[in-house]
């Protein structure tokens, strides 16, 4: 199990906006090919302007597939021009839990 946490940092002010046209259009799209999403946040308190995206793939290589998918899909790349200037910063990272870990190993159905 691998969990990718994509993190964005957004212009001042831009985060209605950007939540509202995920939530209408490009959620849809993004869960139609990578799947299971783990959570999606914006920052109250800390780091302003951040949103924060997890998504659960069972390999490295069901993670590349399921984002070449996305990325050939005309809607999402139709979409991203909708999104790209409202995000200043993106990072990302690939986690994977430990044994321990209340996630587990495996992705949930």
């Amino acid at each position: 199990m691998y969990y990718e946490i994509r993190t964005y940092r957004l212009k001042n002010g831009a985060i209605p906006e950007y939540l509202k046209l995920v939530e209408e259009e490009g959620i849809a799209i993004q869960r139609s090919h990578l799947g299971h999403l783990v959570g999606y946040f914006h920052s109250e308190i800390g780091l302003i302007n951040e949103i924060v995206h997890i998504w659960a793939f069972t390999s490295l290589d069901d993670r590349q597939a399921r984002r070449d998918a996305l990325m050939a899909d005309p809607a999402w790349r139709a979409f991203l021009p909708k999104i790209r200037d409202l995000i200043e910063v993106a990072n990302n990272k690939i986690m994977k839990p430990t044994a321990f870990s209340p996630l587990g190993s495996s992705v949930p159905a």
